[in-house]
C-alpha cells in the first residue's frame, strides 16, 4: 500500500455514531471513496485526451495514415 498519511475530515457526530453503530469502518469507507474518485477523475482525463487525439487524427488524410502504418509494419 505504500506510505500512509493522515487526512482529516469533519463529519457530523451523529453520522459517525450511526455508521459505527452499523459496523461501518469509517476510515476504510473514506479510503475506498477517495480511491474510486481518483479513478473516476483519471478516466475522465483519459477520455478527454482520447477525444483530443481523435480530433488530431481526423485532420490527417487517410492515405497518410495507411502509408505510415505500412512503413511501421515493414520495419518489424
Amino acid at each position: 500500500m505504500g506510505k500512509l498519511v493522515t487526512v482529516t475530515a469533519k463529519v457530523p457526530e451523529d453520522l459517525r455514531k450511526r455508521l459505527e453503530g452499523l459496523g461501518v469502518n469509517v476510515s476504510g469507507l473514506i479510503r475506498e471513496a477517495l480511491e474510486r474518485e481518483a479513478e473516476r477523475l483519471e478516466m475522465e482525463r483519459l477520455r478527454g485526451l482520447a477525444r483530443e487525439a481523435a480530433g488530431i487524427l481526423l485532420e490527417v488524410p487517410a492515405e497518410e495514415l495507411v502509408r505510415v502504418i505500412r512503413e511501421l509494419r515493414e520495419e518489424r
